[in-house]
């Protein structure tokens, strides 16, 4: 048993050894490619001719519409709920009507009932099951007299435990919800 061991521990000291030998050894070789697709691969060099395309060029017009990266001219009102001086906005800068309420009620039941509960008081299924209370939204007075644009950034981006909902939920969902929301706590009535 010992001197099998032995054999093992000599096995391995001369498999390092040489091993390390052979990879920094240079070699009269070409290196070996077992696979060379992303070395030698047919491509075009910019502004170069292409048989390839009917107008003979190699670069492609953009798609319409696109916007260069950084270049988005995006309404800080809107998109952030912000004006243009940084502030949060007191009130929602869309139309607010019964079809934007119902939308609004409708996805306020998908992604804030669980915590949130139905009425806004911040015991839904996550209270009923952890005993985790959430942001009341409509009886904490400091949550309740948030302006409409930091309500929307809350919804947006997050704050405390509550995940951000930019990118699962639409920004016109996120105001519906918002106007939902103030009708919460104006009692229900939009």
């Amino acid at each position: 048993m010992m001197h099998s061991t032995r054999r093992l521990m000599a096995l391995a000291v001369m498999l390092m050894v040489f091993g390390g030998c052979m990879r920094g050894c240079t070699s009269p070789r070409p290196p070996i490619h077992p696979n060379p697709n992303m070395d030698l691969q047919p491509k075009y060099k910019a502004q170069a001719e292409s048989a390839f395309f009917y107008d003979g060029m190699t670069m492609r017009q953009p798609v319409e519409h696109t916007v260069a990266r950084g270049e988005l001219e995006r309404d800080p009102a809107i998109h952030e709920g912000r004006a243009t001086d940084g502030t949060f906005l007191a009130d929602i800068p869309m139309t607010v009507d019964a079809e934007v309420v119902a939308r609004g009620a409708e996805r306020y039941g998908i992604y804030c009932t669980p915590c949130h509960g139905a009425k806004g008081d911040g015991r839904g299924m996550l209270y009923e099951r952890a005993q985790i209370e959430s942001g009341d939204l409509v009886g904490d007075p400091r949550i309740a007299n948030l302006p409409a644009g930091e309500l929307f950034d809350v919804i947006t981006n997050g704050k405390g435990l509550m995940q951000g909902y930019r990118y699962p939920v639409p920004l016109k969902d996120r105001w519906a919800i918002t106007a939902y929301v103030r009708t919460l706590r104006q009692g229900g009535a939009p």
